[in-house]
């Protein structure tokens, strides 16, 4: 039997490699670097594509795929480097990793959160550096979890997880969305109808809104001090929800009393500011770098494919479900 034809724009973990050979005659771009133009060639005859996030997919490179391409996929939740409007134009399905990376990066979120609450990176560097004294009543005191209000500025798949993690820490939740949750998903947790009311109520926010036109910069300068003074700050969503030069100067000047980040702009040449500043957990954008969970991840987006392409089987983790063609 002929298998359909899959270009792998980046070296995946060879579970998943494994996976995807059984469904694909796969072509596989081998380097750690983007694939950048030579996806113009290796695209060419392939019946799907599975692209990172950092390929973009113009609307130009999208019609070039058509119409011998099928479906493509990309290797994340977020899905700012493609064109969907365009993908939907010209019939080709885009599929995502869906829930695949929640826990993962959920697990993440309430890292950074324990991490800006309890000023960990700071308290380490003082024990690697020698400079962990006799012990006192006042020596490495930070902050409680107990009795404080978590903002959680995006309740979709991985909001949700953080949520349901962070209440076994005894945290309130609190979170602004774009539309209010079902009773049932938001389990006691308080709706905020605009972003400025989340947050004014949050001691610790935690971001994790997809970025779009409306929710870049959305966590401005202004913003940032409608928050507690000494709220703790965290982001494992995208760095261009925020300002970051005014989330700098909160840290500076004390206004945020914690800081934890994974998601930077301009990722990965980030702000070198970001390193000199106190109370700080800094992590090189790894929410989902779990091993079961990178596996997951691929072999949910190769199965969505080769289901569509081969049977003609419509997945549920598909952005843009408009583009099914019979």
């Amino acid at each position: 039997m002929t298998l359909p034809r899959l270009l792998i724009t980046r070296r995946l973990e060879q579970a998943a490699l494994a996976h995807a050979a059984t469904r694909f005659d796969v072509t596989l771009w081998p380097e750690d670097a983007p694939i950048g133009d030579a996806f113009d060639t290796l695209s060419q005859d392939q019946d799907a594509i599975l692209f990172m996030a950092n390929d973009p997919m113009t609307a130009e490179r999208l019609a070039r795929l058509v119409p011998r391409t099928r479906a493509i996929a990309t290797y994340s939740v977020g899905h700012e480097h493609i064109d969907l409007a365009a993908a939907t134009r010209v019939g080709l399905p885009v599929f995502f990793a869906g829930d695949a990376l929640s826990d993962a990066v959920a697990d993440t979120a309430l890292f950074l959160i324990l991490a800006g609450t309890r000023d960990t990176t700071h308290n380490e560097r003082l024990l690697r550096t020698g400079q962990w004294g006799p012990w006192s009543p006042t020596a490495f005191v930070s902050r409680d979890l107990k009795r404080k209000r978590l903002g959680i500025f995006g309740m979709g798949r991985i909001g949700q997880a953080i949520a349901r993690r962070a209440r076994g820490f005894g945290l309130a939740i609190h979170y602004h969305n774009r539309s209010r949750l079902p009773a049932d998903l938001e389990a006691g947790a308080q709706y905020h109808a605009t972003l400025d009311d989340l947050m004014r109520v949050s001691d610790i926010l935690c971001c994790a809104a997809p970025l779009s036109a409306a929710t870049r910069g959305a966590i401005s300068r202004e913003r940032i001090a409608l928050l507690p003074r000494g709220a703790v700050f965290t982001n494992i969503a995208r760095g261009d929800l925020v300002d970051e030069d005014a989330l700098i100067e909160a840290v500076r000047d004390g206004h945020i009393g914690g800081l934890g980040l994974d998601v930077y702009r301009n990722e990965p040449r980030i702000d070198p500011r970001f390193l000199d500043l106190p109370n700080t957990t800094l992590l090189p954008h790894v929410g989902s770098a779990a091993l079961d969970t990178r596996v997951d991840m691929a072999n949910l987006v190769v199965d969505a494919l080769a289901d569509y392409v081969a049977h003609g089987v419509r997945a549920d983790n598909v952005l843009n479900p408009e583009a099914w063609t019979s």
